[in-house]
């Protein structure tokens, strides 16, 4: 049975500790993608229901630094759910100090796969995206995943048909 992306909606909050910076005073960087990778991972076992393993992190923009006492709020949903893996898509948001007016300060794309216990991949419900926003991503993740498979050699370029589609009339 197919799910909602909502279903999966999975939302951190934090402050930033001076022990979590760098000598500038901003968030370090792997702090900020171990926080994304929990995350995703919670939506994925959500959405999946089973233990699930971080594939790939298929990209991540460090668009502006995150200052320390800055809260911190990740938001990560699914944006794809293919055979046995789950394209996810995290927003990383920080609330002004004084204002407390949110701005997405980060992004970034996991990939993550449903395992059995005995880390064999299983099946995964599939996805229906409801908002316009859950609609473009979905349809943007064929296209990411055909991308990696071809840059990983797993793809004859000649098959990727919605990558073909952007540049094809």
């Amino acid at each position: 049975m197919a799910k909602t992306p909502k279903e999966s909606l999975t939302i951190l909050t934090d402050i930033v500790l001076p022990g979590e910076s760098n000598p500038l005073g901003n968030l370090f960087g792997g702090e900020l993608l171990a926080r994304m990778d929990r995350a995703c991972s919670i939506a994925a076992r959500r959405h999946s229901h089973s233990i699930v393993v971080t594939a790939s992190v298929n990209h991540v923009a460090f668009n502006n630094a995150i200052p320390v006492g800055s809260v911190v709020t990740i938001e990560a949903k699914i944006s794809r759910a293919f055979k046995s893996s789950m394209e996810i898509y995290v927003d990383v948001w920080i609330e002004d100090r004084e204002s407390q007016v949110r701005s997405k300060v980060n992004e970034g794309i996991y990939t993550f796969v449903a395992v059995d216990k005995s880390g064999k991949p299983i099946t995964v419900p599939q996805l229906e995206p409801e908002t316009k926003l859950e609609k473009d991503r979905y349809e943007g993740a064929l296209r990411r995943k055909q991308l990696s498979l071809i840059l990983s050699g797993k793809m004859n370029p000649a098959d990727a048909d919605e990558l073909r589609a952007l540049f094809v009339g």
